[in-house]
């Protein structure tokens, strides 16, 4: 049996290495649970900040209005994402209902990521709709993806029909919309807003020197 890999031991190994322990590289992730490009940045997110605020966005909101539904926005939408999930070596598989929103997954991505479980269930929910093609708004998928953040089924049904979360992130993808970003996944680090499923890496950089900074001044 091979040894248990701890995040958070890896993590301190390498902010010592980088000279920076006392300052984590923190960031805000943007996400809609229904994106592709979302899924593929969400497991390099986790591995490269110390420091995660998991927070459901609105893509419609973000574009202004609903996602792409013409045949030819789709094919290209997908043939980006296949090319990049085989760049990073990657499995994806379309859910049967994609482009359809899920609007119950990102109300629990919300309460989950309110209890400190927001990286577990968007890892495990990213898993279910795009290695397994799952529609993530089945109530037994859901539950299966509550289950592997440990958060307990009858708070998650009524965070997934609490209607009221819906305006939080319709506000976070208006906001990056003023903000200049035209498309999910994002990330803030600092001030400094980072828009793509590409820009995961700059983004790390950014956080890393600015922890860096933070430990200099101490």
């Amino acid at each position: 049996m091979g040894d248990v890999i701890r995040l958070a031991d890896r993590r301190a190994v390498r902010r010592l290495q980088a000279g920076h322990s006392n300052a984590p590289s923190r960031a805000q992730f943007f996400f809609d649970l229904g994106c592709p490009f979302s899924y593929l940045a969400a497991e390099r997110v986790e591995r490269v900040f110390d420091d995660v605020v998991w927070t459901p966005a609105s893509t419609t909101a973000l574009r202004g209005g609903a996602p792409p539904t013409d045949e030819l926005s789709l094919a290209s939408i997908q043939a980006r994402a296949e090319r990049r999930a085989a760049e990073l070596r990657l499995p994806l598989v379309w859910p049967d209902r994609y482009p359809a929103e899920v609007p119950a997954a990102m109300r629990t991505a919300a309460y989950a990521a309110e209890r400190g479980r927001g990286a577990a269930f968007v890892l495990a929910a990213g898993r279910l709709a795009f290695c397994g093609g799952f529609d993530l708004d089945d109530p037994e998928i859901l539950a299966e993806a509550a289950a592997a953040a440990d958060i307990g089924m009858e708070r998650v049904l009524a965070a997934a029909g609490d209607l009221g979360r819906d305006g939080a992130m319709e506000s976070a993808g208006r906001r990056l919309l003023a903000a200049g970003a035209d498309r999910l996944p994002a990330l803030r680090v600092g001030r400094s807003l980072f828009w793509g499923e590409n820009r995961v890496a700059e983004a790390a950089a950014a956080a890393r020197m600015q922890a860096a900074a933070t430990a200099a001044r101490a």
